[in-house]
């Protein structure tokens, strides 16, 4: 039985094209898995704080030495962290912002990426991911075509930031859903939805 950790990161409801597309595999997986556990986080509506000084200072103060103040700090951190960790698949819907990812899902990926959590730092000064074996489902929405050799494909920081920080913390078997092209009317966007429809079969047959 598989947990699925599923989190919206946009601010929109339902106008949302990523919250529409997530919602979609989450609905057909369900439907083909019924017996798997989903635990759904909405952090476009429901933010999660920025790091802060005091954060800094818990994160890097070893649990038991930390004072009330810190540990209530870094309270939430755990909570997020913990619920990561319990999940062995996560489905992510992201809008585009900016040629990046919006602030929102920023700062949940702030408050998880912690050493001695999610990462190590070796005895050679590397870096080792301490999330092995899990899968993560990226779904996107993007206003244009930034497709591997499309005019726009240079200002997509969107792709290349997730898998990087994901791989940092040990999660390398990642599939991106872009569903692009959004923002250049009806007919090239039902183009989009239909090719996102089939990439999402596709993704529940074999994920």
């Amino acid at each position: 039985m598989a947990h699925i950790l599923h989190i919206d990161s946009s601010p929109r409801g339902e106008r949302s094209f990523s919250r529409k597309f997530s919602g979609e595999f989450i609905t057909a997986w369900k439907n083909a898995h019924s017996g798997d556990k989903v635990t759904y986080r909405d952090i476009g509506h429901n933010t999660i704080p920025h790091v802060d000084e005091s954060w800094i200072a818990a994160a890097f103060t070893p649990p038991d030495a930390r004072t009330p103040e810190l540990a209530k700090a870094i309270e939430l951190s755990d909570t997020l962290v913990n619920e990561f960790l319990a999940a062995d698949r996560y489905v992510f819907g992201v809008p585009m912002y900016n040629f990046n990812v919006p602030s929102t899902l920023k700062a949940y990926i702030d408050q998880i990426v912690r050493v001695g959590r999610t990462f190590a730092v070796t005895e050679q000064g590397g870096f080792k991911g301490l999330v092995e074996g899990k899968k993560l489902l990226v779904i996107t929405a993007r206003g244009g075509d930034f497709s591997p050799g499309s005019f726009a494909a240079p200002y997509d920081y969107q792709e290349p930031y997730l898998r990087a920080i994901f791989a940092f913390v040990g999660i390398t078997d990642i599939t991106f859903i872009n569903v692009e092209n959004l923002g250049a009317g009806d007919e090239v966007r039902q183009q989009s939805f239909a090719k996102a429809h089939e990439a999402i079969a596709q993704a529940v047959a074999s994920w």
